[in-house]
Parts: structure tokens; sequence; C-alpha cells
């Protein structure tokens, strides 16, 4: 069966699953490409207010596939760079992505499947799922902005200790060091990200889209730019409509409906 990435609609929220059964959800250059695709058409999308993103079946993702990789040892460096590269406009874009992703994990999120959920916004995971940055077991570094990401939400040494000791770690731990958002059983780890998709959809999502700019940027930024970009952000935000009609509806004790 060719890997794929499906697209189905839930709501206002677009959910994209990782198709690849044979081989645990594996990754792949077509899905690269499909995933940036995705990503262009709901960004364009009035009716698309957030994304999840989900593996098939029991199994998030396996990271890369290594029959693949084995292959490509063979060919010029530039056949993986390209792969590489594949990979990482598909992070990249989710990151810049104006509205929310949220991934939802079941089983094992394993080197890039890993990189893929850290990329999201939010994590939402089985509580016996499990996360492995499994690069170094198999004599690699990592890709998919996993040392970036890793390296922003954690403490250098818990980041080498993933890194390069390559050692599983749960869903459960990662919550507690606060990587993982939400815990849910085990098979419902969809659901619950359906419903706090749900929950985002019902806020402004100009509002969203300037929360995640602002995330995004925090991290490169001296304090007094990035007071400057609060500012310009709270003024246009202040006099668009969704302003007035949260306001009004905060005052008047009744749930907002944005536009």
């Amino acid at each position: 069966m060719t890997a794929q990435l499906k697209s189905t609609s839930n709501g206002r929220t677009m959910v994209l699953t990782l198709s690849n059964p044979e081989h645990r959800n594996a990754l792949g250059p077509q899905m690269y490409a499909a995933g940036v695709e995705a990503l262009s058409v709901a960004e364009s999308s009035a009716d698309v207010r957030s994304v999840v993103i989900a593996g098939e079946g029991a199994t998030f993702c396996a990271g890369g596939d290594l029959q693949r990789l084995e292959a490509n040892r063979h060919q010029p460096p530039e056949v993986q760079a390209q792969s590489n590269d594949g990979l990482h406009s598909w992070i990249e874009a989710i990151r810049t992505f104006p509205k929310p992703v949220i991934a939802a994990v079941e089983g094992a999120a394993a080197g890039a499947g890993f990189s893929l959920a850290l990329a999201c916004d939010l994590i939402v995971a089985a509580d016996d799922a499990f996360f492995v940055m499994a690069y170094s077991n198999v004599a690699l570094s990592p890709d998919g902005g996993a040392s970036w990401s890793l390296s922003q939400a954690l403490p250098r040494q818990l980041v080498s200790e993933l890194l390069m000791g390559g050692e599983r770690v749960g869903a459960v731990r990662l919550q507690e060091l606060g990587v993982v958002n939400r815990i849910a059983g085990t098979g419902r780890a969809l659901e619950e990200a359906l419903a706090l998709a749900e929950r985002l959809n019902a806020r402004a999502p100009n509002a969203l889209a300037s929360i995640k700019e602002l995330m995004n940027e925090a991290a490169g930024s001296m304090l007094s730019k990035h007071l400057g970009a609060e500012r310009d952000h709270f003024v246009r935000n202040l006099h668009h409509p969704n302003a007035g009609i949260g306001i009004a509806a905060f005052l008047a004790k009744q749930p907002p409906h944005y536009e």
C-alpha cells in the first residue's frame, strides 16, 4: 500500500491522517508534499479553523522509512538532502500556519514522527503513548527541527538525554515536563484532540493567528522589538470586527460568534 496523507473534515477542523500502515505510518516525500499542499488549502479556507494531525491505527508515526534511508545511502548526497528539505518545508509550514495545529498521538511517535508532533502547537497523547528520538540508535542526527524544538522547550541536559541517549519517554512524563498538553485514554487521542480543536475553533481566528505569530517571533527577538510587535498586533485586533463581537458578548454575558 502506498504511503499517503489522508485529508478529512470534522466540523471546522481539517484532520490529516498519516497512512502508511505497513511501515507504522513512516514518513516519506509524498507525505511531505501533501502536507504542505493541505495546509495551503486550509489556510485559504474560511471553513477551516484548525488542523489535527493523527496516525492511522494504533501508531502515530514510526519516523523515517529505514529501507528508503538505506537505499539513499547508495545515491548522491543531494538525494537525501532533497528529502530532508521536503520534510523541513512541511515542518515550517506547520509552524507558520496561522491556525492551531494539534497532534493526536497514539502508540509511538519516533524520530521524525516526534519532530512532527513537536512542530504542532499542541499535543494530545494517549496515556500509553511514547516518544523517542531514535536517530542516535541508528547512528544518525536529528531532522525535522527536533533539536530546535526540544531546545526551546527543555533544559539542555534533558535534551541531551533525549537526543543522545535515544531512550523512549512516556506521554505522562512529557506532560509533566510541559511538552504534552493533554493525556487521553488509549484510543481516544483523536477524540480529545478534536474536542480541543473545537474549543479553539470558537475563538477569533485573527487573534489566534496573532498569538501564533508572536510566539514564533519571541525566541529570536529582543524585548523592546517584541513589545512593538505586540502593540501592533493588539491595535490591529482591537479594530477588527471580532473585537467588537467579543467585547459585546462578554458584557452581555453571552457566547461570542466570531467571523
